[in-house]
């Protein structure tokens, strides 16, 4: 499977990424798909403190122990769990952020994280503390480099202007346009890579398609504009190709885009994604047929 680099760091990830958290806490099956991922060529997992009260990171962790060296390690920071643990809340401070480290590195069972991000963020947050912190575990040792996944224009800009950040992971589809207004060129502009979520927005751009469209639609799309557009795209692109292939391929067109970290929570799915990131690039013609009849939306919140 090829490799991208990330940013400006001397990482160099898979096009397709595993999604780890939808791969369950029953750990044999869990296994099985990180295996059947690694068997694909996969060297980007993905993983955070706040899936399964951490219980994902040791299970990713565990799978992941002997090939170690070989692969690509990325969790995330920032939401903290109540004592309950019935809901968390957001902690972007420097103390938590070098405290919470410690804890998903026994987890992981591992002396270092490739890549740590933060969790979200928001613009009232205390951003120069919150690099700080990161630096200083770039420094120490715990992380060989960081990111944050966040879909917000305005704390990206921050981050960009201020850190040595590699990456920002955020979602972006065919029917998530949002990040092509000013995401996209900003981060290409400073040579920081996306690593792209939600590719198939929940199944809608897969070949089940419409049996995935709910009342609700899917962000700027009513469920009768998701009756209209699909059927059109799936005639004019997925005649000889699935669906999935086409939704993969459209982020890995963008150049800023390193690597599409999709979700799987059986070893098919793993498959058919690795199948879908090997076929061919969508022509120049098919992407500007996306863009013709799909919504250039834009943030007007989450800024």
């Amino acid at each position: 499977m090829k490799k991208r680099k990330l940013g400006n760091s001397d990482l160099y990830i898979t096009e397709l990424g595993l999604g780890c958290m939808s791969i369950g806490t029953e750990e044999k099956t869990a296994r099985k798909i990180i295996e059947a991922s690694l068997e694909e060529g996969i060297n980007y997992f993905d993983t955070a403190d706040l899936y399964d009260f951490g219980e994902n990171e040791r299970i990713v962790g565990n799978a992941l122990k002997e090939v170690r060296e070989r692969v690509i390690i990325a969790t995330k920071v920032g939401n903290r769990w109540n004592q309950a643990k019935n809901g968390w809340a957001w902690d972007p401070s420097k103390a938590y952020i070098k405290e919470e480290v410690k804890q998903s590195l026994k987890r992981l069972g591992t002396d270092y994280i490739d890549l740590y991000q933060l969790h979200g963020g928001t613009i009232d947050d205390p951003i120069e503390e919150t690099i700080e912190a990161f630096e200083e575990l770039k420094a120490e040792g715990y992380i060989r480099y960081y990111g944050i996944s966040s879909i917000r224009p305005n704390v990206i800009r921050e981050y960009v202007k201020k850190s040595s950040l590699v990456s920002v992971m955020m979602q972006y589809s065919i029917l998530d346009r949002r990040p092509e207004e000013e995401a996209l060129p900003l981060l290409q502009e400073y040579g920081v890579s996306v690593v792209t979520r939600g590719p198939l927005a929940k199944g809608i751009l897969s070949d089940k398609m419409l049996e995935k469209v709910t009342e609700k639609g899917y962000q700027d799309y009513s469920s009768s504009e998701l009756y209209e557009v699909l059927p059109l795209l799936k005639e004019k692109l997925a005649d000889s190709r699935s669906f999935t292939e086409i939704a993969i391929h459209y982020n890995l067109a963008t150049p800023a885009v390193a690597s599409v970290v999709a979700g799987a929570s059986s070893i098919e799915q793993v498959r058919s994604n690795a199948k879908a990131v090997r076929s061919q690039p969508l022509t120049d013609k098919e992407i500007s047929f996306i863009k013709e009849i799909t919504k250039a939306s834009f943030y007007k919140e989450h800024r």
